[in-house]
């Protein structure tokens, strides 16, 4: 039994030590100094003309956020789908509830403009 915790510790660790070792001997092994020029943004090959940073519009987080959501409710799809055939008709019918739920909060963000871009 202990068997199983080390191989689960041992993957931890190497979860651990994979990404932080190059990491952490790029940063000891980069050239240390700084001058301004690297430091400068650099855009296309042109000289940087106003402020570099932008604001974006609400409205752009808003689609942002109702893709994720709609992604990730494929996700959840997804597996049902592989399995249909073997799940039966409560399946079916859990599915569709959560399909008509993801409908009405398509249709809530419709009637609420969060689609529109203006």
């Amino acid at each position: 039994m202990l068997d199983a915790y080390a191989f689960i510790g041992v993957f931890f660790i190497a979860a651990l030590v994979f990404p932080l070792v190059p990491l952490i001997a790029a940063w000891r092994l980069r050239p240390q100094r700084s001058t301004p020029i690297k430091r400068d943004t650099y855009e296309c090959g042109l000289e940087v003309t106003g402020g570099t940073r932008v604001q974006f519009k609400v409205q752009y987080y808003m689609y942002a956020l109702a893709f994720v959501i709609f992604d990730v409710e494929v996700v959840f799809l997804y597996p049902w789908a592989v399995a249909y055939g073997q799940l039966g008709l409560f399946a079916l019918v859990a599915m569709s509830v959560f399909i008509i739920i993801l409908v009405f909060g398509l249709v809530y963000e419709w009637k609420k403009g969060a689609l529109e871009w203006a």
